[in-house]
């Protein structure tokens, strides 16, 4: 879901590809590095640092707004302008990114962008289909010649000033808000430095990373197809909890510029609840919605869908059209002189053999219609049947139609 800062680097054409070169050569290190040392650090710092509980909650806060720079920020704001921010809001949610060291936000929009405009096809910086690992950390220890991903039109992240300011000292901006801040509360606080960089810190960045890295590949992995299945995208409750929100990735491919991830009201989703409040205080405004009817309609048409799979996989009993017809005297000769125990109800020709020890109302009560035509009394005029007589019936004992002259 999101790119590192470093921008990876374009290949003159008198260069080979980074896709031909040796493994080593491919890889990029300096999100190998960073990628691969943090969580051992992190792991290193559980192991032998005492957790304080200032420090704990110090912790999830942090974590909360600097994911909330990701999802609300980076991802509804920038990559989608699913609502307009106030310049305040805009300066607090590009610092809370900076803070989550997940790329400065053109680097990060700018993937995003191409990642919804070729999800699924090689052209997705993050392709799915490449495999669970691949698009949730894979896609970023390599190296790739941009000119081989696809093209989205960023030149409104290009023209805005706080964008490329940000751009421009994301390193410091990273610096400070992701290191010094959150150890510094934690040390000048209570006195715990060394939980404000083990936890706070380097544990924080690292869960919000795989956290965020879930969108790309646990999104795409499990959950239902709601609105749509031509896509990976999938909604879960579990990738919900997991990203603040961001785990209806169904709905969102399918309407990628509403504001929202999760529209019932049971549903998690803290990111649109942060961006509610803010309309209130008039911080956020055109907070851009899908119209509520077309995503019935896609709703509808998916549940459709999947009846329609699980209708094809039951048996109805031979179609209508390929039962033999009988004549009315065909009919009577069959049941006078072959003693076969027929009824005819609703037109159709019934062979009641098999089911008359198991009739509900008795055996001699279906023995009482053998040869005749008893539509009236199973459509009420002894008992009104329900549809699963019928379909019990049109099943395993319809055996053909009576012609009437």
């Amino acid at each position: 879901m999101a790119a590192m800062y470093i921008e990876r680097p374009t290949y003159k054409s008198t260069k080979l590809p980074p896709e031909t070169r040796p493994l080593l050569q491919r890889l990029h290190w300096v999100h190998v590095t960073l990628l691969s040392t943090t969580p051992l650090i992190a792991l290193y710092g559980i192991l032998t640092t005492p957790l304080n509980m200032k420090t704990l909650v110090w912790g999830l806060f942090y974590y909360a707004i600097a994911g909330l720079g990701i999802t609300a920020g980076y991802h509804r704001l920038w990559a989608h302008t699913a609502y307009s921010a106030t310049y305040p809001l805009q300066v607090f949610l590009a610092l809370a990114g900076s803070a989550a060291v997940q790329g400065s936000i053109f680097w990060w929009a700018r993937d995003h962008r191409v990642h919804h405009r070729y999800t699924d096809t090689p052209k997705d910086p993050y392709d799915a289909l490449q495999g669970f690992w691949h698009c949730h950390i894979g896609w970023m220890l390599v190296k790739k010649d941009r000119r081989r991903l696809g093209y989205a039109d960023t030149s409104d992240l290009k023209t805005d000033p706080l964008i490329r300011w940000q751009h421009k000292y994301y390193p410091l901006l990273v610096l400070l808000f992701a290191v010094v801040i959150p150890m510094s509360v934690a040390g000048l606080g209570w006195g715990d430095w060394r939980g404000g960089f083990f936890f706070a810190t380097v544990l924080r960045m690292v869960t919000l990373h795989h956290a965020t890295f879930c969108v790309n590949s646990l999104a795409h992995t499990i959950g239902r197809h709601t609105y749509d299945n031509v896509q990976t995208a999938r909604d879960s409750w579990i990738t919900a909890l997991v990203t603040m929100g961001e785990g209806y990735h169904n709905f969102h491919h399918q309407f990628p510029n509403d504001y929202r991830n999760a529209i019932r009201f049971y549903q998690y989703d803290p990111t649109k609840w942060f961006i509610r409040v803010m309309s209130t205080l008039g911080l956020a405004y055109d907070l851009k919605t899908f119209p509520a009817n077309e995503i019935e309609k896609g709703f509808i048409q998916m549940r459709m869908q999947e009846l329609e799979m699980k209708r094809t996989k039951l048996t109805f009993g031979t179609p209508v059209n390929k039962l033999p017809v009988f004549t009315e005297q065909e009919f009577l000769d069959q049941v006078k002189n072959y003693k076969k125990q027929w009824m005819v109800i609703d037109g159709f020709v019934y062979d009641v053999k098999p089911f008359i020890n198991d009739h509900p109302g008795g055996a001699a009560l279906i023995l009482s219609g053998i040869g005749k035509d008893m539509t009236e009394a199973f459509n009420g005029g002894v008992y009104m049947h329900h549809n699963s007589a019928r379909n019990l019936m049109n099943t395993s004992l319809r055996i053909g139609v009576l012609q009437r002259i």
